[in-house]
């Protein structure tokens, strides 16, 4: 491989692009209102919510101040983080990597200006909606360049057997959830919940670290694949209430389950999500033991129904996976609240 050039280290970034006092003390209650959450303290719903993938800086910011409007009118029963991920998995490793690869994905990579872009975006989202984002911890050593403004990191499930993303998982301070991986093993997932709660001695961009542990790792659900590559689901009350027995069995702390409407549950058929998420609150009302695990929804949405391709240019339309659609989404959001 060829080292085309060195990149700024996490704090020479945060250096350019910094959090002012009010906006870190505004982060600090609402990390305080997330745990709370998954502590039980607090019975509000979780709904992390947004684009496949953030594209584009402008379309980002008009969906999330939609989701701010929206989270002042269900704000005593629905806690919204904004989906922003940057960085994204590629089944064959080809395509688009997201905007830490590419900040403007008709052109080509530039690593360095994706790092600025990023965390541009994500402090912009924060101080702009007053809501703070969530983003798939796809590199761990690029987790540092967003670590201050984070309020919800996700583990995909092409990355939760990896023991790296499982060690850098539990000296991060906010809940990071652990996807199923692609083959549906419960087993994978509980395993990394548990290593996410527990302390460990590691390496981690050139230092010897010891982190304290994340008694708010957890499992998200998001369907899987079979050996002939059908997508299968597992929201559905029998798997819900596997997991919560799983949960019992282990011992693990503060027990929970974010569900994935999108991927291997809906089968990427983005209409499904509605459908998907009405049955996992069913659920939750017909079984008080499912009530208290599933803390919330992922729901992929964007200003535009479905997918295009890169260079189409319809505004607020995914490039990755198909979203449903804002009109649907705000739907959706408030059908839940009336529901809880």
């Amino acid at each position: 491989m060829n080292f085309i050039r060195k990149l700024p280290i996490p704090q020479e970034i945060k250096e350019q692009y910094p959090l002012s006092e009010e906006l870190v003390a505004t982060k600090t209650e609402f990390d305080r209102e997330v745990a709370a959450v998954f502590t039980g303290e607090s019975k509000k719903f979780l709904l992390i919510i947004g684009p496949c993938s953030a594209d584009n800086e402008e379309s980002v910011m008009d969906y999330t101040m939609r989701l701010a409007d929206l989270q002042k009118e269900v704000k005593d029963k629905v806690l919204i983080i904004p989906r922003v991920y940057t960085n994204k998995p590629r089944t064959t490793g080809d395509g688009y990597k997201g905007m830490v690869h590419q900040p403007d994905p008709t052109h080509e990579t530039d690593m360095l200006q994706g790092l600025i872009a990023i965390r541009r975006l994500h402090t912009r989202v924060a101080a702009e909606s007053g809501m703070f984002p969530a983003d798939e911890m796809l590199y761990p050593e690029n987790f540092r360049y967003l670590s201050d403004i984070l309020s919800y990191v996700a583990v995909g499930a092409r990355s939760v057997e990896n023991q790296q993303h499982r060690l850098v998982a539990s000296g991060i301070s906010v809940p990071v959830g652990m996807k199923n991986p692609t083959s549906g093993d419960f087993s994978v997932m509980m395993n990394s919940i548990m290593a996410g709660q527990h302390q460990h001695m590691f390496l981690y961009r050139g230092w010897e670290v010891q982190s304290e542990g994340n008694p708010l790792a957890h499992a998200i659900l998001r369907g899987y694949v079979n050996k002939h590559g059908q997508s299968l689901s597992n929201y559905h009350y029998e798997d819900l209430r596997f997991v919560y027995e799983q949960y019992m069995q282990k011992g693990l702390e503060n027990p929970a389950v974010i569900v994935d409407t999108n991927h291997a549950n809906s089968g990427k058929k983005y209409n499904e999500q509605i459908r998907i998420a009405k049955e996992v609150l069913h659920s939750r009302r017909y079984n008080s033991d499912i009530e208290g695990l599933v803390k919330g929804l992922m729901i992929e949405s964007y200003i535009e129904d479905g997918a295009q391709k890169i260079g189409e240019g319809k505004y607020g339309c995914s490039i990755t996976d198909p979203c449903l659609g804002w009109e649907k989404s705000k739907k959706l959001v408030l059908d839940i609240a009336d529901s809880l």
